[in-house]
């Protein structure tokens, strides 16, 4: 008999409710003659992202379960919940996510009209999507305006109710383009040949390479990428004075920082 495991493996992360994507299909007419190819148009300024997929259930009870429920799954009810933010555009219409739900809404959206096409995956801040945990589905919308408030920033609050089963596919989601870095602190100044200085920024998760961290013309000797906005850089040998720190990361290099440094 195996004994359970508490601990987590090494390199295990808390994962946050933001972490999560919503594409709506821009292109699809149920009712057209040709399917056309999808056109996937992420929801943007979402929040309280929510899908749920309750089982459908048959009983299968018989005198073998002694009286017993025994209910089996037969099918689902999936719906899917959240907000987003109204972003008004030039033209006074919405975003063109919003824009593509709101028509299935319409007085006319009857019948295939009214159906929408989705979907939704894991899409973490860092790191590697769940490969498992993406799904797409036909759906029709129902919407409410919400932060009605005298002060509040308007929003929509979306629910989208499945048209038949969900369709679990391939995450599409395969990580966020790497920005280029921007150094806005190397401290303490002063430092020495061999000591350690925290350089403070963003863009810096695809940082590697032994050409990474530039003080001037020499590489550092060693450095850590703590998180995306902190490196952690062992100063290489040099002469006191100026030196300019740059970041590089497959996205480019940072601007130039002014940094003073000792021996």
């Amino acid at each position: 008999m195996s004994t359970p495991t508490t601990a987590l493996p090494a390199g295990a992360a808390l994962g946050f409710s933001y972490e999560y994507g919503l594409d709506v299909d821009l292109n699809y007419d149920a009712g057209a003659a040709t399917p056309t190819e999808p056109n996937w148009q992420p929801v943007r300024r979402a929040s309280a992202i929510a899908p749920t997929a309750p089982p459908i259930t048959a009983t299968a009870q018989s005198y073998d379960d002694l009286g017993a429920p025994n209910d089996q799954k037969t099918s689902e009810s999936w719906a899917l919940a959240f907000t987003a933010l109204v972003n008004r555009l030039a033209s006074g219409l919405y975003a063109p996510e919003i824009e593509a739900l709101k028509k299935y809404t319409e007085p006319d959206a009857i019948g295939t009209a009214s159906i929408a096409h989705v979907r939704w995956y894991d899409k973490p801040a860092s790191g590697a999507p769940n490969p498992n945990d993406a799904y797409e589905g036909f759906c029709s919308v129902s919407f409410d305006r919400g932060n009605t408030g005298n002060a509040d920033t308007g929003s929509w609050s979306f629910t989208l109710t499945g048209q038949g089963r969900r369709i679990q596919i391939a995450n599409p989601f395969t990580g966020w383009a790497p920005s280029t870095p921007v150094v806005t602190s190397v401290l303490p100044s002063g430092a020495a040949a061999g000591e350690l200085v925290t350089i403070k920024g963003t863009g810096f998760s695809a940082v590697t390479g032994a050409d990474g961290v530039k003080f001037g013309a020499a590489n550092a000797a060693d450095y850590e990428v703590v998180s995306p906005t902190v490196i952690v850089a062992s100063l290489p040998t040099g002469s006191a004075g100026a030196a300019n720190v740059v970041v590089k990361s497959p996205a480019g290099s940072s601007a130039p920082f002014t940094y003073t440094r000792g021996a």
